[in-house]
């Protein structure tokens, strides 16, 4: 595994061209339900998912991702800073100067409006053993017609059947806007002018020691001859570094307080460790971006119960107000147990999350708690597979990772999953 945390270098040009056009589709495929190119079946589903919600809430919201320099153009950002590999898969992590700017609207009326985010950070996944086998050529065993595998993503294009396909790659596995260190507009107008207060007070409180200092003498000159003008200017320009260096140490010390709140590094050691043993290959940025992957699912579902992926009780209201959910950066391992053959892993992680009820969109920084299990019994299986897939009730042919109920006859579909499932979600105060 290799991370290059302090230093940039531009990406590997495909994979540079494919961030640019998923970065540049995301507006499209969230506000107005636009397929966006090369994302996995999990990030292309959550997207439809939130796409729907938007729509069962009756708004419009207009999402735009854009470039924020001008001597930065779109398709000469993207920087590789951080990569890993595990037996199958090489992750590489995009890194591009780019913002977000959303808009939500009904009836021409504006009901909120932001410009927040920052910096995108998209993952690209390929294989790094085995071939591509997109142009394979895969003979439908229901109607005989022969396609290419990559044709057969969205079912059978002459008979409909659907059928249980890994992803094909390279794609773009998960994505979300950081903020860093943002300073909002409210921040800015609140701490700024204490900040310079502060700084005004000091000069005058420290006037007499001014005065009896050669080295200030030109301080006093100045104070002499403007008066307590100057010494509000001087204050004010001394208070935006104060305010600026108070954001970075209110930052650092939630950091710290993180470490506690979001888990310990010896957590997610065991957590690795354990995992390990079941699958050598397994890596914590997988769980990661799986993990976030299935919260979203979750709280964008219209029914979060009838998800293959999701065997928890059902979520509180508050989370189909949700229109906007962002990953903000911060993920760890909180609990770890096994028992019965399962292993359970409990997760804490700040997001950004944007909600409307009654007419009224709220902007507000949780911390999600995810529980989330697997079974041991079973080893990830990383080489292609795809199967057709029958309801074994009326025999409709269905995609039961989407819907685990058949939608010919209602019966319950158990499909055997050697991935991680989501048992608990909740918001923490």
């Amino acid at each position: 595994m290799g991370k290059n945390y302090f230093q940039a270098i531009p990406i590997e040009a495909s994979y540079d061209k494919k961030l640019i056009r998923f970065s540049s589709s995301l507006g499209d495929a969230i506000g107005k339900g636009v397929p966006v190119p090369f994302a996995d079946n999990d990030v292309t589903y959550t997207l439809d998912l939130q796409n729907r919600r938007i729509k069962e809430k009756n708004i419009e919201l207009d999402y735009e991702v854009y470039k924020r320099t001008n001597d930065s153009p779109l398709g000469n950002t993207f920087f590789d800073v951080e990569d890993w590999n595990d037996g199958h898969y090489k992750s590489t992590v995009g890194f591009a100067v780019l913002g977000v700017k959303r808009r939500v609207r009904k009836n021409n009326a504006v009901l909120y409006k932001d410009n927040l985010r920052r910096v995108f950070y998209g993952t690209v996944t390929d294989i790094i053993s085995g071939s591509h086998p997109d142009n394979e050529s895969y003979t439908c065993p229901n109607c005989g017609a022969v396609s290419t595998i990559a044709d057969l993503q969205n079912g059978c294009p002459y008979c409909g059947t659907q059928y249980k396909m890994d992803d094909l790659f390279p794609k773009i596995t998960s994505f979300y806007f950081f903020d860093q260190l943002q300073i909002t507009k409210k921040q800015l107008l609140t701490g700024w002018p204490v900040c310079a207060l502060i700084c005004i007070i000091a000069i005058f409180a420290c006037e007499p020691f001014f005065r009896s200092d050669p080295m200030f003498a030109e301080l006093m000159k100045s104070i002499t001859q403007y008066g307590p003008l100057f010494v509000i200017v001087l204050g004010s320009v001394y208070g935006i570094f104060l305010f600026l260096f108070m954001h970075l140490l209110f930052k650092i010390a939630r950091a710290i307080v993180d470490l506690n709140r979001m888990g310990t590094a010896e957590s997610r050691t065991r957590f690795e460790h354990r995992m390990k043993k079941i699958t050598p290959e397994f890596s914590f940025e997988y769980f990661k971006n799986k993990a976030i992957s299935l919260i979203k699912t979750a709280v964008y579902s219209g029914d979060e119960t009838e998800l293959l992926c999701y065997k928890g009780e059902p979520l509180p209201e508050g989370f189909k107000d949700i229109i906007d959910l962002n990953y903000a950066g911060t993920f760890g391992i909180k609990g770890l147990s096994e028992e019965n053959g399962i292993v359970t892993v409990e997760t804490r992680s700040y997001f950004d999350v944007l909600s409307v009820k009654d007419d009224k969109v709220s902007f507000t920084q949780p911390v999600i708690s995810a529980t989330f299990q697997r079974r041991t019994d079973i080893p990830v299986d990383l080489s292609f597979s795809i199967h057709r897939i029958d309801c074994p009730s009326c025999a409709k042919s269905f995609n039961p990772v989407k819907n685990k109920f058949c939608p010919g006859c209602g019966k319950e579909y158990e499909l055997i999953t050697d991935d991680w499932v989501l048992v608990d979600l909740k918001m923490m105060k």
